[in-house]
């Protein structure tokens, strides 16, 4: 290999480190933001789970530059997050590690097969994987640290005000949170679909 070659090639994994550190930070910044516009979703979901869509600027950001990037943004929203309000509360630990599921398993896919059908295979293996996830997250992390704030009954009679056949944590989150889930996904992928195209040119520094 050529010196001129050894010094393109180092030049390109400069350049696309640079774009790498840019596209995730300013992405970062995008999905703090829309995780602070958060809203309940009444008759649906106990007012304490809320939907927001700052995992779709995390999913672009793994399509565009990798997985890593995806789940550096979930991670970074999250810290920052959580400086904002003051603690590192329950709600961003579960908030990262789900979106990071969903944004990891979408890049990587994506990654392997880089059209537009791989998007759409990644996206659903991201959601689904998210949602399949969020049992054992919830059940054996997220839940038992919500108890030392509201007590287990508190929570199980949140959903049984929708559906009072509720009488478990378990079925509760089977039968609320998986699909919950899911769909929060499925809406942030299809918004991707959307709007990626559009923005791919300026995400991989081609405008």
């Amino acid at each position: 290999m050529s010196t001129t070659t050894i010094a393109r090639t180092n030049a390109d994994k400069q350049k696309n480190l640079v774009r790498f550190i840019a596209v995730t930070g300013i992405l970062s910044a995008a999905a703090f933001i829309l995780q602070l516009i958060e809203f309940p979703v009444p008759m649906l979901m106990p007012t304490f789970i809320k939907f927001d869509f700052s995992d779709l600027p995390a999913l672009l950001g793994a399509f565009a530059v990798g997985p890593l990037s995806g789940i550096l943004i979930e991670l970074i929203k999250n810290l920052i997050h959580s400086l904002v309000s003051g603690s590192f509360a329950v709600g961003e630990l579960s908030n990262f590690l789900l979106g990071a599921v969903f944004t990891g398993t979408a890049g990587l896919i994506y990654k392997l097969n880089r059209n537009k059908k791989g998007a759409l295979i990644a996206s659903l293996a991201g959601a689904l994987a998210m949602g399949i996830m969020s049992l054992p997250f919830n059940y054996f992390i997220v839940y038992p640290v919500y108890y030392n704030f509201m007590p287990q009954e508190v929570i199980v009679n949140a959903y049984q005000a929708i559906i009072p056949s509720m009488d478990s944590i378990l079925k509760c989150l089977i039968c609320f949170n998986v699909p919950f889930t899911i769909c929060k996904g499925l809406i942030n992928a299809l918004i991707c679909f959307v709007i990626y195209k559009p923005l791919s040119p300026i995400l991989k520094g081609r405008h």
